[in-house]
């Protein structure tokens, strides 16, 4: 298999001498490295020697290390670089003048995973709009989008459910890389930043993380491999109620349950609702940690048979339809807070539109709800082939 070179790479095989002399900051993680696993961090040490000011990390933590959302990470230090590392998700999600005061050039080097909730992405926002106010240049090396670059999903956010699990107009399951989002956020949303974009060489927009040949490392702790992608943009809406998604097992977001689920009940229900490209297996489990702990969870693993077929975001919907319709008493939305949001239902802000939530409720076709998206995501996708760059 011929493999793609991620931005970094192309970076480091012809190092442009324009940055030579700037003072130069990178927002990462481990999943930050080369397809030998060195990290960019050092590897952009070893094109711009002693340049490297300050590194940045996004939500889980400079290692990754942190589970769930709300969990901070403090400020620390590089052991190899020696420079500051400033978290932008503990006393501050958006980088203060102090911390830019340090660098010239912000270099950006994420694994992003292809859903609108996951938050790496409103970082890098944030840091648009602080470059912008600040006078800083930008620099995205880009990766992949792990579940490719062609299929988009989901209903558009509404102004009215924006947090920072979804800060614009965009559907679930984006079909952007970072380079591409952050072009989208700079130049249509206007934020009007000094940005560039180091390319990938290689990656075609059909590709799955898969056909890439570069190496998984997790961005954050629930997400192991990339298949738990592919799942991520459906049962994510899981955080929003009782059900737990996983979570506290070595398969989150692939299996899901809860004591109250019956299995057979729910499948069932689900008789109007083809579920293409999966299989569902029923199954127990009990999660080690967060919801349901200790418990026994009765529910499903999802099985991908045909990934091509497969709809993460609808696939999830009817079974929260089904499951909602079975057990209405036991079944319950999250109360508040998620994501710094106090009052509004965390439901609400993952699935990016109350209608939603009250069509589930309301035991509304589930298919009819989702047809009628339709227009927003076609009016969504000639936005965004306009920021293509594969």
């Amino acid at each position: 298999m011929k493999r793609i070179y991620s931005g970094i790479e192309c970076l480091t095989q012809s190092p442009p001498k324009k940055w030579n002399g700037h003072r130069l900051g990178l927002l990462c993680n481990p999943a930050s490295i080369n397809a030998n696993f060195i990290h960019s961090s050092v590897l952009l040490d070893r094109c711009y020697p002693g340049q490297v000011r300050a590194l940045f990390s996004p939500q889980h933590g400079y290692l990754a290390e942190k589970q769930d959302n709300m969990i901070e990470s403090s400020n620390t230090a590089d052991p190899v670089l020696h420079v500051p590392v400033f978290s932008l998700y503990g006393e501050t999600r958006i980088p203060t003048q102090e911390m830019f005061d340090l660098i010239d050039i912000l270099f950006v080097d994420l694994q992003d995973v292809g859903t609108r909730v996951y938050t790496f992405m409103y970082t890098v926002s944030y840091c648009l709009e602080a470059a912008k106010k600040l006078n800083k240049k930008i620099i995205i090396l880009d990766r992949p989008n792990p579940i490719n670059g062609i299929d988009i999903e989901g209903n558009c956010l509404k102004s009215n459910c924006a947090s920072f699990v979804g800060r614009y107009p965009i559907p679930m399951r984006h079909g952007l890389t970072l380079g591409e989002l952050a072009l989208l956020f700079n130049e249509y949303f206007n934020i009007g930043c000094d940005l560039e974009i180091v390319l990938m060489k290689g990656w075609q927009r059909h590709m799955f993380f898969e056909d890439t040949g570069l190496p998984w490392v997790p961005p954050s702790p629930n997400i192991p491999s990339p298949k738990m992608c592919f799942f991520y943009p459906g049962q994510v809406l899981l955080e929003g109620t009782n059900i737990s998604e996983g979570r506290g097992t070595s398969q989150p977001f692939e299996i899901f349950g809860a004591p109250y689920i019956r299995p057979e009940h729910s499948v069932s229900l689900l008789t109007p609702y083809p579920l293409p490209g999966i299989v569902l297996r029923p199954l127990g489990f009990e999660p080690t940690s967060n919801k349901w702990q200790g418990q026994l969870c009765k529910g499903f693993q999802i099985h991908v048979t045909d990934i091509s077929q497969y709809r993460p975001y609808s696939t999830t919907l009817k079974l929260l339809s089904a499951i909602y319709a079975d057990a209405p008493n036991a079944f319950s939305w999250k109360s508040p807070p998620y994501e710094y949001e106090h009052t509004r239902l965390p439901f609400d802000l993952i699935s990016g539109d109350t209608a939603i939530r009250e069509a589930i409720e309301n035991h509304k076709n589930m298919d009819t709800v989702i047809d009628s998206w339709q227009d927003e995501l076609n009016a969504y996708h000639q936005i965004a082939m306009s920021f293509y760059l594969y």
